[in-house]
């Protein structure tokens, strides 16, 4: 099966400290072993990159340019980085008119456009609620895998 892993399982795995951190590991760890490829789209590592290196007073991370690009590495040697294509933009074009989105959750919408263009139907969240408008999606919690 493949997966695509939204940016908060990304964040969460790299935040040791963070109480779901143990679940997304365990998660990430059991579908890798079981053979399931887990993705990324560039737009994951950009919103990464974004909190990672935000102060953590600011609801980041507080890591520097070299660790977060560190881990950067890390996250792409664990899931494979799926291209961003023209294909995608028509595709969330369509979604965003055809669900009426709004606000920030036009970015959710985009990783949707890209999980269709791709052929991808789970996605590996913890903000399950924020893609449930859109049919076609398997929602699984980092404590949903088994």
């Amino acid at each position: 099966m493949r997966y695509l892993a939204d940016t908060n399982i990304l964040l969460r795995s790299s935040e040791p400290a963070h109480p779901a951190h143990s679940d997304t590991v365990t998660a990430t760890q059991l579908l890798l072993r079981r053979g399931d490829t887990l993705h990324v789209i560039a737009q994951n590592l950009i919103e990464f990159w974004n909190v990672a290196t935000r102060p953590a007073d600011g609801n980041g991370l507080g890591m520097t340019i070299s660790e977060t690009q560190a881990e950067l590495v890390h996250i792409k040697d664990l899931f494979a980085l799926l291209p961003d294509t023209p294909a995608i933009y028509p595709e969330w074009e369509r979604l965003v008119v055809q669900h009426a989105v709004k606000g920030k959750n036009v970015h959710d919408t985009r990783i949707v456009a890209a999980m269709n263009i791709h052929g991808i139907s789970h996605l590996l969240t913890f903000n399950g609620p924020d893609f449930r408008r859109f049919p076609g999606i398997t929602i699984l919690s980092p404590s949903d895998v088994e």
